[in-house]
């Protein structure tokens, strides 16, 4: 059932909106750690990912004991799963890089530069999906966009990578780069899901 109020936005609305908020937060502060590691940032996108599953969790809780919701609830549930998954990636991210005692470098900047702009425009659609559904529609088209040009970036970042590898320590770096380029990769899957979920609502509506 769709309910669309022209005035406050519905809580449902506004939990989805500060989860992408959330995204974009997170995946602003790792392109800062990509930019210039540092472990009070690394930190910070954990607090984030953190911070950001008390809503989802707040979500569902409410979704479970409403009847009547402002989208069909298994669209709500996929979007916040999507969103969710983002930032998940992007904490693992760190996470892998710490482990792995992985140095950024040129591709993660790209790839997670252009996640970020995508993390902005999902979260530019989730704010349109009320009022102005066709402006959420275009927003989830542009984050597709950016999601193919990461795994442009990914594909170019691999080729680079198995590129004459020199001796056993460089393989060992290669395999180590690899699980770090398809966190970046399967975090752009997530925003592109999320944004097939968004066009999907968009097309209930019309």
């Amino acid at each position: 059932m769709s309910i669309f109020s022209r005035g406050k936005k519905d809580r449902f609305i506004e939990l989805l909106i500060k989860q992408a908020e959330f995204a974009v937060e997170g995946l602003q502060t790792l392109l800062k750690y990509v930019s210039q590691p540092d472990q009070s940032l690394a930190m910070r996108v954990h607090e984030i990912e953190k911070e950001a599953d008390e809503v989802r969790r707040i979500l569902i809780d409410e979704l479970n004991r409403t009847f009547v919701t402002p989208l069909d609830r298994e669209d709500i549930f996929a979007l916040s799963l999507t969103v969710d998954d983002i930032l998940d990636y992007a904490n693992t991210t760190v996470e892998e890089m710490n482990l792995l005692e992985i140095k950024p470098n040129k591709y993660m900047e790209r790839m997670i530069s252009l996640l970020t702009d995508a993390a902005r425009e999902i979260h530019m659609g989730v704010m349109r999906l009320e009022d102005h559904p066709n402006v959420a529609n275009d927003h989830a088209v542009r984050a597709k966009a950016l999601e193919n040009r990461v795994e442009t970036v990914y594909r170019e970042a691999i080729a680079d990578l198995f590129h004459l590898p020199r001796d056993v320590d460089h393989i060992v770096e290669m395999l180590k780069l690899r699980e770090i380029y398809r966190h970046l990769s399967n975090a752009a899957d997530r925003g592109d899901a999320a944004a097939n979920v968004i066009g999907d609502i968009v097309v209930k509506k019309m």
